[in-house]
């Protein structure tokens, strides 16, 4: 590949490359041509097949473009589309006083393009909760979402939160997996489980558990003592937390879904985004087979 397209393909890449998932950020950015190629260069670097691979389109965005971006891409890439996920940052959710997406609409467009392209989930963060009390932004979000989970539903669409650090209170007010799960119940939603943000709960066994009926993503990666910012991601097998156990007991539970491997960070810059990933890949792929996944 020349220069350029290889610029082109880091750009398409993005941040978030893994290598049981391919994040496309900004599903309006690149067109349908560079997204297959860039999605063909990680399985040939990686060495997986097309069926071991999951599209994950990141849409804080979203245009009408999307959707048939989704869909063209999986055609072509002769992907499943129940295999497509969408990834719905809602950065312009502000429990204290803008919007969710410019309104439930915006939501209600994300949930159409993702029953358009045949995609399964659409997870999502809850957005900040301003100056108001857990329980006050927790029922207000379960207020405003109601409309578009009973939409989703309809339509045939699994919408998901996902659990994340209190270093995003800007963005997510569920930052526990217990909260998570409490919101997911309250509000008629199903659940993303991101182990590097809950590994360390005491209850996280119990409460995983819990979560696992409504578990839609469960997102992996390793954490090294001592780092201290984020995102400070590590390759599995690399740090402290113990993700075979952890995916053992999800498998054992009853998970039918897929594994993100989620690298970001420090440490995943320093190896090369494709080396993680092919490291992570070997990692992951032994351990689901060790455990008869």
């Amino acid at each position: 590949m020349g220069s350029a397209n290889n610029r082109i393909l880091q750009q398409a890449l993005g941040s978030c490359v893994s290598g049981f998932a391919l994040f496309f950020l900004g599903a309006d950015l690149f067109d349908v041509g560079t997204g297959v190629a860039a999605a063909q260069f990680l399985l040939q670097q990686v060495d997986l097949s097309v069926g071991a691979l999951q599209l994950i389109f990141s849409v804080l965005h979203f245009t009408d473009r999307g959707s048939a971006l989704l869909l063209q891409t999986a055609q072509r890439l002769e992907i499943a589309l129940g295999r497509v996920t969408i990834g719905a940052g809602l950065d312009q959710f502000r429990l204290g006083g803008q919007n969710l997406f410019a309104g439930a609409a915006g939501l209600t467009k994300v949930i159409d393009a993702a029953a358009g392209a045949g995609a399964r989930t659409v997870y999502m963060l809850t957005g900040g909760r301003g100056s108001l009390s857990w329980k006050q932004a927790a029922q207000r979000f379960c207020d405003m979402v109601a409309p578009c989970v009973e939409h989703a539903r309809r339509t045939g669409v699994t919408l998901a939160i996902e659990n994340a650090s209190s270093l995003y209170a800007d963005l997510h007010f569920a930052h526990t997996l217990r909260d998570t799960v409490t919101l997911a119940e309250m509000s008629g939603l199903d659940i993303c489980v991101d182990v590097f943000h809950c590994w360390a709960e005491g209850d996280v066994e119990e409460v995983l558990q819990r979560a696992l009926p409504r578990t839609r993503l469960i997102q992996l990666s390793d954490y090294v003592l001592g780092d201290r910012s984020l995102p400070g991601r590590a390759v599995p097998g690399d740090g402290a937390i113990p993700i075979e156990s952890l995916v053992a007991q999800a498998l054992s539970g009853g998970y039918l879904h897929g594994f993100d491997l989620e690298l970001i960070g420090p440490r995943i810059e320093a190896e090369g985004r494709l080396e993680s990933a092919r490291r992570a890949c070997d990692v992951v792929g032994a351990m689901l087979d060790k455990l008869g996944a």
